[in-house]
């Protein structure tokens, strides 16, 4: 008996089957969890990329506008309405339900700062927004409660009640996109906000400015300084092109500028801003003589200036039988800029009589007014008049006989669009952004105008090439005929791009 009890216990037939039998369950169960594994890492993928786009296209339409959460909603649904399937049993349809979307005004400065669906921060810090004209980033998460077919958001093969341990996992990926906007068509060119004062209270953005008719036919006079710029002055920003004049001349900084930031520059000769505006005239300095046939440097179609000949300089003659578009009254040298024009018929008489074989001016709409239709009509409304009824051509008195005509210009006749007495610049608040300004580190400006050039530049010695540098510059003329933004008339949406990016 001993002898066979012996034999069994040293027996080692059949070890292998009872390991494996007590392994089998351990092993299946790895592979189980393996599996469900590699499908939740294929789901949460599928998902990620399914909010990051639902992400991109809510941003893309916060432009600050009061439609813009609106738009953003749209996108979404329009995005999730082409029924992107997640399994190809059951409805795995990814719904709006399934899904929260918030607008937020900002995020966390570190990425190790977690939002939740909501926009809270792991700080208790608010992000989320309901204002269109404050946010400016989507957030979207995808609900832990799970897709449509109320099975939670992952249900595991791997038998985990057993275990003590749910059957499902949430899969809740979450994508953050910001909406920014640059401005490509401008030049290497700041304004100062001539609407801003030392006392917040009664500041203007140059928005507000223009929304409520304040800039509208004022005459602007802007001059460079090297410091401590203001109301009145202008300065230059950092641009890819070698030449600060070929800049002003064809209407490109050569790279584009985001809305929020740009950077001051100094230490260029003013002789070059003259003469690429100058262009604009039908007006050549020495250096750009060989530029007169470049479709690129072309002057406006309307470049009358009160000028008899000379192709070189402004040189305005002084006897009255040509005038240039007229000044404005009461210059204001502290905030920069003139009274509006009060009265039609007086301002523009001269004007149009001397320019136009003595006719009396006519009724002419303030079609650039951003809401009034009964203005008088400002130095940009008269120019777009004598373009559009066909005025150009018209000569002014003896023995000047100017009229707008181009001359100088040797090239393909310019055409009346895009408008080349039109400039895009930006406007920054100068007294409060003044030591960022003489330190040439990057500021916001308070946004971009679209301006147009009253008169070509003038030399203090007008003896002196437009880019001598040793006559002083005379003030740059011009009016403001739009802003970005929403309290604009939109003429500047074209200069804009659209873009969003994931941060989140």
């Amino acid at each position: 008996m001993l002898r066979t009890i012996r034999e069994f216990w040293n027996d080692q037939r059949g070890i292998a089957m009872i390991l494996v039998a007590i392994m089998l369950p351990v092993l299946v169960g790895f592979a189980l969890v393996t599996i469900d594994m590699s499908r939740a890492t294929g789901l949460h993928n599928d998902l990620q990329k399914g909010v990051d786009a639902l992400a991109l296209a809510a941003a893309a339409e916060l432009d600050g506008r009061s439609d813009s959460i609106t738009r953003a909603d749209r996108a979404v649904t329009n995005l999730l309405a082409n029924r992107t399937l997640f399994s190809t049993s059951g409805d795995h349809q990814l719904a709006l339900t399934d899904v929260t979307v918030k607008y937020l005004t900002g995020i966390p400065a570190s990425d190790n700062t977690r939002l939740s669906a909501a926009g809270i921060d792991s700080n208790g810090v608010t992000w989320a927004s309901t204002d269109p004209k404050a946010v400016s980033f989507a957030e979207v998460t995808v609900n832990p409660s799970g897709l449509t077919d109320g099975a939670g958001a992952f249900a595991t093969i791997f038998p985990a009640s057993f275990l003590g341990a749910s059957e499902t996992m949430d899969i809740d990926p979450q994508a953050v996109a910001g909406f920014t906007q640059s401005i490509c068509e401008t030049v290497p060119i700041f304004m100062c906000n001539p609407f801003e004062t030392t006392t917040p209270a009664t500041s203007k953005t140059i928005q507000q400015a223009f929304a409520s008719g304040d800039t509208y036919s004022r005459e602007f006079r802007i001059l460079k300084v090297d410091s401590n710029p203001g109301p009145g002055n202008f300065g230059l920003i950092d641009n890819n092109l070698t030449s600060l004049r070929d800049a002003i001349a064809t209407g490109t900084a050569g790279t584009c500028y985001q809305r929020d930031k740009l950077t001051t520059k100094t230490g260029v000769t003013l002789g070059s801003v003259n003469a690429g505006i100058n262009v604009r005239f039908d007006l050549y300095s020495s250096s750009l003589n060989k530029e007169n046939k470049n479709w690129q440097y072309r002057p406006a179609s309307n470049v009358r200036k009160g000028q008899k000949t000379g192709c070189s300089k402004y040189d305005p003659v002084t006897d009255g039988t040509a005038l240039p578009l007229p000044p404005g009254d009461n210059y204001d040298s502290t905030k920069g800029y003139s009274d509006k024009i009060a009265n039609a018929s007086t301002f523009w008489a001269s004007y149009w009589s001397v320019n136009h074989g003595g006719a009396a001016f006519p009724s002419i709409p303030s079609s650039s007014h951003p809401t009034s239709t009964t203005q008088p009509a400002s130095r940009y409304d008269v120019y777009k008049y004598e373009v559009a009824n066909n005025l150009v051509g018209d000569k002014s008195k003896n023995p000047t006989k100017e009229s707008g005509t181009p001359s100088c210009f040797k090239g393909d006749t310019p055409t009346a669009d895009p408008d080349r007495r039109l400039l895009n610049l930006a406007i920054v608040d100068c007294i409060a952004n003044q030591a960022k300004i003489n330190g040439h580190t990057q500021l916001k400006p308070d946004g971009y105008a679209s301006v147009f050039l009253n008169t070509p530049v003038q030399k203090q010695d007008n003896s002196k090439d437009d880019e001598d540098s040793s006559a002083a510059e005379k003030p740059i003329s011009l009016e403001i005929v739009d802003v970005d933004g929403p309290l604009g008339n939109g003429s500047l949406d074209k200069a804009l791009r659209n873009e969003a990016q994931l941060y989140r």
